[in-house]
C-alpha cells in the first residue's frame, strides 16, 4: 500500500491520500498505535541536529509528505508523490471519527481557538465524540498526559507545533493502546476560522506555504534559509548511489 524512502537518511512514506486515511482506520481497527508525522523541509533539517526528535521520526508508524519541499525533493530521486496537508488530513481523521464514532481528543492552540473549534465541530459533525479538549497552554505535561490516557482516545490531534507535539506525542504514544496520533501544528486556528487558508489555486500549485509567509512574515526566519538549504542538501541526496 506505500513504499518508504529516505530523503537525506530520514523515512518518508510513498502513499495515496485516501490509503493513508485508511490505513490509520486498520490501525485502529487491530488496537495499534500509530504515529503520524506529517513532515516539512524544517522538522527534516531539525532533525539533524537533535538526536531526540531523529529518533522519533525513524520511528513513527506512518510519515507523509506535507510540505511541497519534501514532493520536490521526492520527485529529484524519480519518485511522484502527491502533497497530503495536514489541514486536509487531520480533517479526514475528525469525519473518520464521526462515522465510526471513535473517541477524539483534541490539544493545542489558545482557549478561544480550541473553544470554537470544538462547538463548530459539534455543529459540522453532530455525532462526534470528543472526549478530551484543552487548550496548549499548560506547564505540566505529565497531567496532561495522564488526563488524555484516562479518556482512551482512538485519534488524537495536537497542535502543539513541531517539535513541541511530537516530543508530547513521543510519551503519549506509552500510555496508550490502539490510537492514531498525529501533530498538525496551526491546523486549529484554520478549523476554526481564526486563520485564512490560501485560495485553492495556491493549494494546487503547491504554493499554500508562501501564501502564509505573505500574510505572516514572521514565518520567513523559520522557512529561510532553512529551504534552499535543504533543497541543495537534496540535489546532493539524490545523485548518491
Amino acid at each position: 500500500m506505500n513504499k518508504r524512502v529516505f530523503l537525506q537518511g530520514f523515512p518518508v512514506d510513498c502513499i495515496a491520500y485516501n490509503d493513508a486515511v485508511n490505513f490509520a482506520s486498520m490501525a485502529i481497527d487491530n488496537g495499534e498505535n500509530l504515529h503520524i508525522i506529517t513532515i516539512n523541509p524544517e522538522m527534516l533539517m531539525y532533525a539533524k541536529k537533535d538526536f531526540e526528535f531523529a529518533n522519533i521520526l525513524k520511528h513513527a508508524e506512518l510519515i507523509i509528505a506535507d510540505g511541497v519541499g519534501i514532493k520536490i525533493a521526492l520527485r529529484l530521486k524519480g519518485i511522484s508523490q502527491e502533497r497530503i496537508g495536514g489541514v486536509d488530513f487531520s480533517r479526514s481523521l475528525i469525519k473518520l471519527c464521526a462515522d465510526k464514532n471513535l473517541r477524539l481528543a483534541l490539544l493545542g492552540a489558545k482557549e478561544e481557538v480550541i473553544s470554537t473549534l470544538e462547538k463548530k465541530l459539534k455543529i459540522e459533525f453532530p455525532n462526534l465524540n470528543i472526549v478530551f479538549s484543552h487548550n496548549g497552554y499548560f506547564d505540566a505535561d505529565n497531567k496532561i498526559l495522564e488526563q488524555i490516557k484516562q479518556v482512551h482516545p482512538q485519534v488524537f490531534l495536537c497542535a502543539l507545533g513541531s517539535p513541541k507535539q511530537e516530543f508530547f506525542i513521543s510519551r503519549l504514544k506509552e500510555m496508550l493502546q490502539g490510537c492514531v496520533m498525529i501533530g498538525i501544528g496551526g491546523s486549529f486556528d484554520v478549523f476554526a476560522g481564526y486563520v485564512k487558508r490560501a485560495p485553492i489555486i495556491w493549494q494546487k500549485l503547491g504554493l499554500e506555504w508562501l501564501y502564509r509567509v505573505i500574510k505572516q512574515p514572521e514565518r520567513f526566519k523559520r522557512i529561510f534559509p532553512t529551504l534552499p538549504i535543504f533543497l541543495f542538501e537534496s540535489i546532493i541526496d539524490s545523485v548518491k548511489k
